[in-house]
């Protein structure tokens, strides 16, 4: 086996764009919250795709949709109605409450369609002005996704697209200063997820929220991480109550089989004519059934409700091994959408936790994300628990480099 590990690295290496940071890893299989890679060594995924595996790895409901609609149709494109996409795009708007729904492939493409959207919406109404970002926060990797994100993402692509301005995170202030009549949009994830697990202050989404309905302003939440399920609740939104004109979706929605959506009110979608925007594989039957498929397991097996109370069980472990420790600075988050933000670079301890048997990952450089399988049990947070405390009292007793 560490042969045919060895080769699918090298097949990587010759042949793969090396624009990613990879673990010495190769998975083969998984069921549940567990996977396992070509040397038969065994995972808690605490990782899920990167928040992607709602359902986990190999979930009945899941595997008998995608094989049920391979045998039927896989693509036809958006020329023609499929009954999967129709049922999804009803399902969605259900759970929801909002009107209308574009389906497309990707998390960067939902929020590419939010942008687009908006910025026609706002030019029928006569506006001009850009779509204001917070600082911290992470919209994918398009140039419009950076130019509306984090400076370091932007490093190297220059010049950024005009018409995106970004305010410190959770400043009423500044939502005060730059949203005005001309603003064509708002743009704030919940909960940043790639910035670091920042939960945002309730109270500053819904002054946002009035100042938008204010302004005419068109306010978009980003939930392509923190939707479905992932916080105890279906969408992010609803813990402040704080209800978007637009939303993205995608990560969660297909249990892993690639998918995006944007939901929006009547008033916004129907700003959008035949020729203005489209995809050729976004809603194709596969993964509309696939996302279907999510959607009513979750809401069959009372999956949100659980989440929550796992989220709960995993903060309270995290407090008791962790709270006092020296390279603990903070433990943040909802559900299981969960940070553990470091006093030291994330990385090693990342790698010292894969060898142990636990995956997670480093975002933005220092925080271990905790966003696994929404059906992971309460012994198997425990355990990676467990591991992480192991890895940072390691991590602490080793001498410092001069």
């Amino acid at each position: 086996m560490q042969n045919l590990m060895n080769e699918v690295q090298k097949k990587d290496l010759a042949h793969h764009f090396q624009n990613y940071k990879r673990l010495p890893i190769t998975l083969s299989h998984g069921k549940g919250a567990r996977v396992w890679d070509t040397d038969g060594k065994e995972y808690i995924d605490m990782l899920a795709g990167i928040a992607v595996n709602s359902l986990g790895h190999a979930h009945p409901a899941l595997v008998h949709a995608i094989k049920n609609q391979v045998e039927k149709l896989i693509h036809v494109s958006n020329f023609y109605t499929t009954v999967p996409q129709a049922n999804l795009t009803e399902k969605l708007a259900k759970v929801s409450g909002m009107d209308r729904v574009f389906l497309c492939n990707s998390g960067l493409e939902a929020i590419e369609a939010t942008f687009k959207t908006a910025r026609k919406y706002a030019k029928n109404k006569g506006k001009s002005g850009p779509i204001i970002s917070l600082e911290g926060c992470f919209h994918g990797r398009s140039i419009a996704g950076i130019a509306s994100g984090q400076a370091r993402y932007q490093q190297g692509f220059e010049p950024m697209p005009a018409g995106f301005k970004q305010i410190p995170f959770n400043s009423r202030e500044a939502i005060d200063e730059f949203v005005d009549d001309q603003t064509t949009a708002v743009i704030i994830e919940p909960i940043q997820g790639e910035g670091g697990i920042h939960p945002v202050d309730p109270d500053f989404l819904r002054h946002v929220r009035e100042k938008c309905d204010r302004h005419g302003t068109t306010l978009i939440f980003d939930e392509i991480q923190c939707g479905i399920g992932r916080t105890g609740v279906m969408f992010a939104w609803e813990h402040s109550g704080v209800k978007p004109d637009m939303m993205a979706l995608a990560k969660g929605l297909g249990g892993g089989v690639p998918i995006g959506a944007i939901l929006a009110s009547e008033e916004i979608a129907a700003a959008m004519q035949p020729g203005d925007h489209g995809t050729t594989f976004g809603g194709n039957p596969l993964a509309s059934a696939a996302a279907l498929a999510v959607l009513k397991t979750i809401e069959k097996e009372g999956i949100v409700a659980q989440t929550a109370e796992k989220g709960a069980f995993l903060m309270k472990e995290l407090h008791a091994k962790l709270d006092g420790h020296p390279l603990v600075e903070e433990i943040r988050g909802m559900g299981l959408m969960v940070g553990v933000a470091l006093k030291t670079d994330g990385a090693p301890v990342m790698r010292a936790m894969a060898q142990k048997g636990v995956l997670v990952n480093a975002a933005a450089l220092t925080v271990i994300r905790m966003v696994p399988p929404l059906i992971i049990t309460k012994e198997e947070l425990a355990r990676a628990v467990e591991v992480l405390a192991e890895v940072l009292d390691e991590h602490q007793k080793q001498p410092k480099q001069d």
